[in-house]
């Protein structure tokens, strides 16, 4: 079936952010306005989504996801 619910929490926490950083080659200096957001006044924050398609296609007994998409996203099909 796969996930139906999935949560995340963002790391507030700026030394051990910026060693994550480090330990994936990253440059921190890349991502100054993200680390500003932890230096100045970051809270601990986190969420979770239902994934409604995921959702419809394990009720519904679908077998393919891609056919419980109601406005299905493909290359050339955005108008902008």
């Amino acid at each position: 079936v796969g996930e139906l619910v999935g949560g995340s929490q963002r790391e507030e926490r700026l030394d051990v952010l910026i060693a994550k950083m480090n330990e994936l080659d990253l440059d921190p200096e890349d991502y100054w306005w993200y680390l500003d957001l932890r230096r100045f006044g970051s809270v601990p924050h986190a969420g979770y989504g239902l994934g409604f398609e995921r959702l419809v296609t394990y009720v519904c007994g679908i077998e393919n996801i891609r056919d419980a998409i109601a406005f299905p996203r493909y290359p050339g099909n955005a108008e902008f």
